[in-house]
Order: structure tokens, then C-alpha cells, then sequence
């Protein structure tokens, strides 16, 4: 192990190996990952240990495992790094007792709560101007009595989305597009009967297809000074009906007017640590539009060390080092993948196409394909999901809406 930290991570898919590569990769640190169960992402490495326990999502369970961790791990400096909504709710639900074992940067428990919440996000967005699409909200009280302010189609998702995440019914999506009042009355009906009990979000519909969107990732220091923001715009999107809105393939580069925005957003309410903004450009008038916020790295946030930004530096900068380094704005072109070559250049957007080849011929990152970390059954993983992705996009890509 490291003498000098050792990244701790909650969570084993392959947002936690991209963590674990990204601190392998400057610091040739081995991190220990901690969740509920062994993933494919994060077996047989050698830069990560993982360890599991039955219910490590329940408050008294997180409580307890983590508090006996910290106390086998006495002596090291201990570097913690949630990688889901839920570790990181549970991560500031219990940040006082935390603090005696480990270092972290996150935001409060309240102001997490508010950023979470799409119908609050939303009223700080406008608080603050931040682009967002125009927004009606439904609940259990109204589900059968609403009117939509602005037209069709629409665009509709779970305000709680950890609430969401568990629920279980045919035809479940992670976001929906309706285009009459019938289809929205449908989605409706089918996410409460299956027992939701939150809001639900729906948005004015922003034409267009994955190309127009594109993801923001910044770091805040533990000062509350913006530190790092790496923008990727989306060359292909994932197609599997509870996948949709998640990244298959990203390319950094730069983004003046959305680096300014975030900025001034983030440091205007007091914002700590990683943050992940979705966005779409809507050519209607020419805006960027946020979707959403995660109080955490993204999914997909190898994309930014695949294209040059490794944004694990900025934390170690930070709680580690304690160098007060000046703002590094990303600008430089790099791919991240996630699906095979083969599938991007069929289903990227056709005006992205001449892009996407010379990207191709110049290299790709894949989070889970590591030089320094390979063996047989990581090679089969890796392989795998390349030939998944050939299967199944030519099945539910051309049948899609695009969200």
C-alpha cells in the first residue's frame, strides 16, 4: 500500500474502477473499494481490493462497517470517495463520525438534500441562472388532474431518483418522452401503481439526438474554489431501455460558456467536492440546458482522465497536499468508450462521423481495459461488453425515441 494515502471507495461498478485506475494512474496507489457485491467492473484487479457487506446500504449497517474499517486502518490516511447517490447520501448523513477516520470534501446534508431534489435544483437554478428546460411537477395528489403548461412531446422522469432506482415493473425506464397527454397519463399511472411515492418531473421535450448533449464534471475545493471542470460532448448514448441517459462514448473538449456558468453557480451556493451536470443544447434558442446535478463524480467519469484530465489530482491536491493550485479549465479533444468502435461509428450521429474516425485513429480510453492491470478474465470482461454492445444495439437503437 501507499504510505502516503490510500483511496478508500464506496461503491464496485465501473464508476469505483475508474476511480481506482485514475489514483493507479498518478499515483501507482492500489485503492480498496467497498460496497454490496462483487462486480465485473472491479473483480480480479490488482489496483483494487474489494470487500463487501450484506446491506451496506442501510444506515446502521454503513454506520458500523465503516466505523470498524476506520478503526482497522488506524495509522493510514484514509481518502474516501463516494461513487452513487445512495453512498453519497449516506456519506453526509454520517460525516461527523466519518471525519474521525477519513478525509472527504462533500457538501452538507441539507444542501444535498435541495440539489437532489429536481424541483428544488430547479428553483436554484433559476435563483442563480443556470440554464434548465421548463418544468411541471406531479405528484400522487394530482396524478389523475394535471395540465401541462407548454406543449408535446414531453420529457418525464422520478424527482427521487434513489426511491426510483429500486422499483421494479414492465416497460421501466430511467427517463420517459411522451407525445400526447395519453402516453404521459400512461407513464404516470404505471410508475405509481408500481409503488413511487415521490414526484414526478416532467419537462418541456429539447429536440434532438445524444449528440446535442454533453456532461460537466468540476471539483470544489474543501476553500469552496471552483478547482477543475472537464466537459465531454456525447457521441453515443446507451440504448437499453433502463440505461437510457447514460454515456457510451465522450469527447473532452472545451466549453467556455458552460465553464463560466458552472463556476459562478457553484461557488454562488457554497458548493464542496465533486459535481456532475447533464446537459442538453437546444437549438431553439441556443442554450445550454441542465437536466440534473449528482453530488459525486459521474458514471462515466473516466472519460476524464481518458482524455487528459485526470480528476482524481485535484482531490489529493486538495486534502492531501494541500496545494492551492490555480482553476484548470479542460480543453484538449480526447475519446472515452464504452461500447465497441465498431458501434460508434454506426450509430453516432452522421454529422459526428468524420470526427469519431480520426478520434478512433488516435486512440480510445475503455475504463475497464488498463495496461498495468490486465489478466485473462479482465480481457474476457472487457470483451464481453465490445461484443454486447455489437448484439444489442442494432436490436433497440433504431426502435428508440430519443430523449
Amino acid at each position: 500500500m501507499n504510505n502516503k494515502f490510500i483511496p478508500i471507495i464506496l461503491g464496485t461498478d465501473i464508476n469505483a474502477y475508474g476511480v481506482a485506475r485514475s489514483f493507479h494512474e498518478a499515483y501507482k496507489v492500489k485503492s480498496i473499494a467497498l460496497g454490496m457485491k462483487h462486480l465485473p467492473f472491479t473483480a480480479n484487479s490488482d489496483i483494487v481490493e474489494v470487500r463487501t457487506f450484506e446491506n451496506f446500504d442501510e444506515n446502521e449497517v454503513f454506520k458500523r462497517e465503516m466505523e470498524k474499517f476506520g478503526k482497522e486502518m488506524k495509522g493510514h490516511t484514509l481518502l474516501l470517495i463516494s461513487c452513487s447517490d445512495g453512498y453519497t447520501s449516506l456519506l453526509t448523513e454520517n460525516a461527523e463520525m466519518l471525519s474521525k477516520y477519513f478525509k472527504f470534501n462533500y457538501i452538507s446534508k441539507d444542501l444535498q438534500k435541495k440539489l437532489e431534489n429536481k424541483k428544488d435544483f430547479y428553483e436554484i437554478c433559476e435563483e442563480y441562472n443556470l440554464n434548465y428546460p421548463n418544468t411541471y411537477i406531479i405528484d400522487r395528489e394530482n396524478k389523475d388532474s394535471f395540465n401541462i403548461p407548454f406543449d408535446y412531446p414531453v420529457a418525464v422522469k422520478a424527482n427521487d431518483s434513489i426511491e426510483f432506482l429500486h422499483l421494479k415493473f414492465p416497460g421501466k425506464k430511467k427517463a420517459y418522452k411522451a407525445n400526447n397527454i395519453n402516453e404521459l397519463t400512461r407513464i404516470i399511472q404505471d410508475v405509481y401503481e408500481a409503488g413511487y411515492t415521490g414526484e414526478m418531473i416532467v419537462q418541456d421535450f429539447i429536440p434532438g439526438d445524444h449528440s446535442t448533449m454533453g456532461v460537466l464534471n468540476a471539483y470544489v475545493n474543501s476553500s469552496g474554489e471552483v478547482k477543475m471542470m472537464c466537459f465531454g460532448k456525447c457521441l453515443l448514448d446507451e440504448c437499453l431501455p433502463e440505461g437510457i441517459g447514460n454515456y457510451n462514448a465522450l469527447v473532452t473538449e472545451n466549453n467556455e460558456e458552460l465553464y463560466a456558468m458552472v463556476k459562478n453557480f457553484l461557488e454562488k451556493i457554497n458548493y464542496r467536492g465533486f459535481a456532475n451536470f447533464d446537459f442538453k443544447y437546444d437549438r431553439r434558442d441556443g442554450k445550454y440546458k441542465v437536466f440534473e446535478i449528482n453530488i459525486r463524480q459521474g458514471r462515466s467519469s473516466y472519460y476524464m482522465t481518458a482524455g487528459g484530465c485526470n480528476f482524481v489530482t485535484f482531490l489529493v491536491d486538495d486534502l492531501i497536499d494541500n496545494a492551492d493550485k490555480p482553476l484548470y479549465k479542460h480543453v484538449e479533444e480526447g475519446l472515452w468508450l464504452y461500447a465497441d468502435p465498431f458501434v460508434l461509428k454506426n450509430y453516432c450521429n452522421k454529422e459526428d462521423l468524420p470526427r469519431v474516425k480520426e478520434l478512433l485513429k488516435k486512440g480510445f480510453g475503455f475504463t475497464m481495459w488498463y495496461e498495468e492491470d490486465k489478466n485473462f478474465k479482465r480481457f474476457l470482461n472487457y470483451w464481453r461488453r465490445r461484443l454486447a454492445t455489437i448484439k444489442y444495439y442494432p436490436k433497440f437503437q433504431p426502435e428508440r425515441e430519443e430523449l
